[in-house]
């Protein structure tokens, strides 16, 4: 199991910009051979994948966020970001971080079912 930590949500007005970040602790494997996700469910609604990036950086993004939001991650600090851009009301959620040793077809579809360590979750709120 890898435990992971997010922070860096808060509230911002439509328009600005905030960066997500998750720091992952222990795994039987290094943190580099996990596919990293970012997750959000707004209040009620499911849970849907944002950004994915696997071990050789490869990453992909839910339609709603491309040429805003970018993923990256930090193998020497076991770091994950989310840098998100041109925030709009609609970003609005709890955002979740996501382990899986899963290979790039897996990883980049962004299934919430093939995670099995999540953080706790950040809380993003866009205003109007």
């Amino acid at each position: 199991q890898v435990r992971l930590v997010e922070s860096g949500g808060g509230s911002v007005q439509a328009g600005g910009s905030l960066r997500l970040s998750c720091a992952a602790f222990g795994g039987t494997y290094g943190y580099s051979s996990y596919c990293m996700a970012w997750f959000r469910q707004a209040s009620g609604k499911e849970r849907e994948g944002v950004a994915n990036i696997d071990r050789f950086r490869d990453t992909s993004y839910a339609d709603s966020v491309k040429g805003r939001f970018t993923v990256a991650r930090d193998n020497t600090k076991n770091i994950l970001y989310l840098e998100m851009n041109s925030l709009k009301p609609e970003d609005t959620a709890m955002y979740y971080c996501a382990a899986a040793l899963i290979g790039w077809g897996a990883c980049s579809r962004g299934d919430p079912g093939a995670f099995d360590n999540w953080g706790q979750g950040t809380q993003v709120t866009v205003s109007s």
